[in-house]
């Protein structure tokens, strides 16, 4: 079984966000990047295809060249290559097009993608990325088996779960439980060693163009200071969350 980990390069949630640009362009100075942690549920997954059924597992990234330490850190964890198209991704459709292009020549049975990335949290990518392939999907995935050709998934819907069967090829959009949190992986020095020696592909991007571009980010606004009422004041309590707040 060959298995294709899509891996988003994402801040770090402990970074300080800011823009430059007159605030239309993402600024990377003093950031901290990490794997995007819903595709690290998926390629914990992928690894345990690889330990249990003898998968093959390749990584994917879209992005320039400082993604690389990011694939690097996958291929340290148990992924038998990588691949990095070269790209800036600005564009959900233009990620699942490149993407599209490496699930055919690579003829992948299982394509693994995070639900949605940390960054900007579209949630489009694998959907579009099954459309443009036209494979089987499933999204919001929590449990994931494969025997032979066909998978028995677990998905989150509104009110509980769901299991679904599908035959391969199929592409999955995971999340948080596709592992247990106490099951993902740290890079050992082992790992980190023999990622050195492992294949990291660099390839162009189509000429497809990004259809969308932002216009502009802009944070959300700072917290309010705290008032405290005394325990004793109900009524001015009930003045503040009644014609302030607005919550009564």
């Amino acid at each position: 079984m060959k298995i294709l980990v899509c891996i988003s390069h994402v801040p770090d949630t402990t970074s300080k966000i800011n823009f430059t640009n007159g605030d239309t362009e993402f600024d990377k100075n003093g950031v901290q990047f990490v794997i995007n942690p819903n595709d690290e549920f998926g390629l914990t997954r992928a690894i345990w295809f690889k330990e249990k059924q003898n998968a093959n597992v390749t990584v994917v990234n879209i992005g320039e060249a400082e993604t690389e330490a990011t694939l690097r850190k996958a291929l340290a964890i148990g992924a038998d290559e990588a691949i990095r198209i070269n790209a800036n991704p600005t564009d959900g459709m233009f990620v699942a097009k490149q993407l599209a292009e490496v699930v055919k020549q690579g003829n992948y049975d299982l394509i693994i993608a995070g639900k949605e990335s940390l960054d900007y949290n579209g949630g489009m990518v694998p959907g579009m990325l099954a459309g443009l392939l036209g494979y089987n999907f499933i999204n919001s995935c929590t449990g994931l088996e494969i025997e032979g050709s066909n998978a028995k998934a677990i998905r989150e819907i509104d009110g509980g779960k769901e299991t679904l069967t599908a035959s391969l090829p199929l592409i999955i959009g995971g999340q948080k439980g596709l592992v247990e949190e106490k099951d993902l992986r740290i890079p050992n020095m082992r790992g980190i060693m023999m990622a050195r020696s492992k294949a990291l592909t660099v390839i162009e991007s189509t000429s497809d163009n990004n259809l969308t571009k932002a216009v502009s980010f802009e944070k959300p606004a700072p917290k309010s200071a705290v008032k405290l009422i005394n325990a004793d004041n109900l009524d001015e309590l009930i003045n503040l969350l009644h014609n302030e707040a607005k919550v009564i």
